[in-house]
């Protein structure tokens, strides 16, 4: 074996845990904010597929071989898989802040939320606890859309919002662009996402979700997060499934 073989063969591993702060539903992590810490270990855009609810306060390792990162529980069972890959499409033009505003106030989640104590979109989470992103319809448009203001528990230490978090933004609102059917709730399974330029504390974004297309109880969507300036600052690919709400008790 050569000498650059045993490093290209090596596995490098280490340990993360997903804080309780950063849940979904009440027992496992969110799902755009999990892929965004697996995409850490990634250059670039990246896709991440989920495989199981990821856990809470559990020691999970990540794996990273050649392109390849995959999030373990400690019996082996794959929480995640991260790999290079970058949104095909290109978002629609975004609501102005004001819109966004008017838009949040239909949001669905404030009568019925499957999962309310989300770090995202839940509405029982106290401002500078979750993102508090309330998607709601806009006007005469098929897209969902909210003003978002990230705010100082975000920073990444030089005042811009740490990526694991942009990916959280995403996730969400793509969500809400296909929630329609009554005891029914989407869960992400996968999410391709493009950080194109840093989102800074305290600036007014809009954030927007739209469908692309379904096929029974699986759905594509797109989520875009956008700057002051009406500059996209990070684009999503995602998709979802279609789950029955009493399921998710059982």
């Amino acid at each position: 074996m050569a000498a650059g073989d045993s490093v290209t063969a090596a596995v490098m591993a280490e340990t993360v845990i997903i804080e309780r702060r950063f849940c979904g539903p009440p027992d496992s992590g969110n799902g755009g904010y999990v892929c965004g810490r697996v995409a850490a270990y990634l250059d670039g855009p990246a896709t991440v597929r989920l495989r199981i609810p990821p856990p809470l306060e559990e020691p999970l390792t990540v794996e990273r071989k050649d392109a390849l990162v995959r999030l373990l529980r400690v019996d082996g069972t794959v929480v995640a898989e991260g790999r290079p890959g970058r949104p095909t499409l290109e978002p629609p033009p975004p609501p102005s802040f004001e819109e966004a505003e008017a838009a949040a106030k239909g949001y669905r989640g404030f009568q019925e939320h499957t999962f309310p104590t989300c770090f995202v979109c839940g509405p029982a989470r106290e401002p500078g606890d979750g993102l508090r992103i309330f998607a709601g319809s806009v006007a005469g448009r098929p897209l969902v859309a909210a003003p978002w203001v990230p705010d100082a528990s975000l920073d990444d230490g030089e005042g811009r919002v740490s990526p694991e978090f942009v990916w959280a933004a995403l996730d969400c609102p793509s969500g809400f662009a296909v929630l329609e059917s009554p005891g029914k709730a989407v869960v992400l399974g996968e999410l391709t996402a493009e950080l194109r330029t840093p989102i800074r504390v305290g600036e007014r974004c809009v954030a927007i979700g739209w469908a692309i297309s379904g096929q029974g109880r699986k759905h594509r969507t797109g989520s875009a997060l956008f700057g002051p300036e009406g500059d996209c600052r990070a684009l999503a690919e995602a998709i979802w499934f279609e789950v029955a709400v009493d399921a998710l008790s059982a």
